[in-house]
């Protein structure tokens, strides 16, 4: 349990799980990438700014590894891998996890308002570090936007444009994200 009482599943915790649900050698790359630039970029933003209050860095590093919780067993059918992963974590008693895990793939709660002030949730620093992880390569947002166009495009003009809509608001999250960080974006998985 963190300071507030929520249950945060530990890194042992977190293993358990990518075992329990199947999770492919190659998606659990991916989600350590992920955890690795998600810490970096919490690491980033407690370093530039010490006084404001920052995410929960558990709560960061705990959602980058079960981002892609149910993505193995949702290979081959029409399920939807984060509405499934949230469920997931919900059953095990991880709220917050659940809540990370649902917005990885469209973020929901975008307020550019709070961007400004350098406020930043956990749901945030993962959505965005997964936009940064092409398998476990760490990419451009050019680079992943091209990627998931082609791979999940399915040469459909209607879910093409909600997919670029999704990474407008990314690239916006990345410029006002940045401004608080102590590097670039192609510094990321440099350290």
């Amino acid at each position: 349990m963190d300071q507030s009482g929520s249950a945060i599943p530990s890194l042992a915790d977190c293993i358990d799980l990518m075992e329990q649900y199947g999770m492919l050698p190659n998606i659990r790359h991916h989600s350590l990438t992920v955890a690795r630039l998600a810490e970096q970029l919490h690491r980033g933003l407690c370093a530039m700014a010490p006084e404001r209050p920052q995410a929960d860095r558990h709560l960061v590093i705990s959602g980058a590894l079960l981002h892609d919780i149910a993505k193995t067993p949702c290979l081959n059918s029409t399920c939807d891998h984060a509405k499934a992963g949230a469920e997931i974590c919900r059953r095990h008693h991880y709220p917050e996890i659940a809540a990370i895990v649902e917005q990885h793939v469209r973020l929901w709660d975008f307020d550019p308002a709070r961007y400004e002030q350098g406020c930043f949730t956990a749901r945030e620093i993962v959505y965005y570090a997964d936009k940064r992880v092409q398998h476990n390569m760490v990419v451009d947002l050019d680079q992943r936007l091209a990627y998931i166009l082609d791979h999940y495009g399915q040469g459909n003009p209607t879910r093409q444009e909600l997919i670029r809509e999704n990474f407008g608001k990314c690239l916006t999250l990345e410029r006002y994200l940045f401004h608080w960080l102590p590097f670039a974006p192609a510094d990321l998985g440099q350290f």
